[in-house]
């Protein structure tokens, strides 16, 4: 419906720009009934917040709890990408969520009728980089991770920043055995093995290029994407170092 679509955008709107969660229960018109309507909220919020560079996203979140789940994916505010080693302690927070993540960027523009082509071994093909990144996480819900499903992908599924390490050339790797240690302020160092819900960060590229596709046209060269957390969901204070690490690929950080 579109008048619901607006309502859910105009109170998103409002709650990051009063820094004020909102309840997700609080109007009848804060319901929404399908991913579409989700992502027309998503699309509504980036037009009027002016959130992406020519009006097309550079960065993205997508991901599945399993091979048989919905993909979902949102494209990332501009402003909210930063390199490792950022103080983050200024950004706005209502939460403080932590996830571990691997991130891949395409080496070539991919259009829809490309993008409709690809299965898990092509998609690998448009890919020239990856790097550790931690996305974190944050609520304009006051319910958090207790809202409505389809509002909490209108509101980018919960994304707050994304923080990305450097970039080395993709290659294929054994992702069962990929080691990936977190530590947040003095917390015990989290470690995990292989832990990727779907067992390969990769498996997502074809539904998400053809979801971006979809709704942008031609996806250009250089578009980043985060694949889902290896760690699930942790907590930080304000004021932790957060420290992610994937053997062989990298690390990254970042102050909060």
């Amino acid at each position: 419906m579109e008048s619901n679509v607006q309502a859910v955008a105009q109170t998103l709107k409002r709650a990051r720009k009063t820094h004020r969660q909102a309840d997700a229960h609080g109007s009848a018109e804060w319901v929404l009934d399908s991913a579409d309507e989700a992502c027309a909220v998503q699309d509504a919020m980036g037009r009027e917040l002016d959130w992406w560079r020519d009006g097309v996203p550079g960065h993205w979140k997508t991901g599945a709890a399993n091979l048989q789940a919905l993909q979902t994916s949102s494209p990332l505010p501009d402003a909210g990408i930063w390199s490792s080693g950022r103080d983050a302690q200024s950004w706005p927070m209502h939460q403080r969520g932590v996830e571990s993540e691997i991130a891949f960027r395409t080496a070539r523009a991919v259009t829809a009728q490309e993008a409709a082509t690809l299965d898990a071994d092509t998609a690998c093909g448009v890919i020239d980089a990856m790097t550790v990144a931690i996305e974190l996480v944050d609520f304009r819900w006051q319910q958090e991770m207790g809202a409505p499903e389809w509002l909490k992908l209108a509101d980018l599924q919960s994304h707050g920043a994304l923080v990305l390490g450097a970039w080395i050339p993709f290659a294929a790797r054994d992702w069962s055995a990929q080691i990936c240690r977190t530590v947040i302020g003095d917390q015990a160092e989290v470690r995990r093995t292989g832990t990727h819900s779907l067992g390969d960060p990769t498996l997502v590229l074809p539904g998400w290029l053809r979801h971006a596709t979809a709704r942008f046209g031609t996806v250009p060269a250089g578009t980043v994407v985060t694949t889902g957390t290896w760690v699930g969901l942790l907590f930080a204070h304000a004021g932790d170092l957060v420290r992610a690490e994937f053997d062989g690929i990298g690390a990254v950080s970042v102050r909060v």
